[in-house]
């Protein structure tokens, strides 16, 4: 098997263990119910600056959204990473803030050493009274 289809397999994998996840994990609606609206300001930083093309705004369709917060590693070369905030933005969510923010160094591998990401979430959120 070609190096290339190798790494496609793996990220099938990748992408279908993700869609398991999501299947088995209750309802954002369900977590939190007078969630209203959820909108992320994502950013990826490496040694404290930030990597302008990871840059980029989430909107949650909450009614139909898993509780589940994971997101990938954006380093091609990163093997194994990622970022899980689920109980920081749940935690977050059930105390109602309408602002919050959340970080998370990558937990991945580029080569030999430990990826240097780290991901910046600022999340804006409406409640139902």
């Amino acid at each position: 098997m070609s190096r290339f289809n190798q790494r496609r397999g793996e990220v099938a994998e990748r992408v279908a263990e993700r869609r398991r996840r999501e299947e088995a994990a209750p309802r954002l609606s369900e977590r939190v119910p007078k969630l209203e609206s959820l909108r992320f300001e994502v950013q990826e930083q490496r040694a404290g600056a930030a990597i302008p093309e990871s840059t980029h705004v989430r909107r949650i369709p909450v009614p139909h959204a898993a509780a589940l917060f994971e997101f990938p590693c954006l380093d091609s070369f990163c093997k194994d990473g990622g970022h899980d905030l689920t109980q920081t933005i749940l935690r977050q969510l059930e105390a109602r803030n309408p602002k919050f923010e959340a970080e998370d160094a990558c937990r991945g591998q580029t080569g030999n050493a430990v990826c240097q990401r780290v991901l910046r979430v600022v999340a804006h959120a409406t409640y139902l009274p």
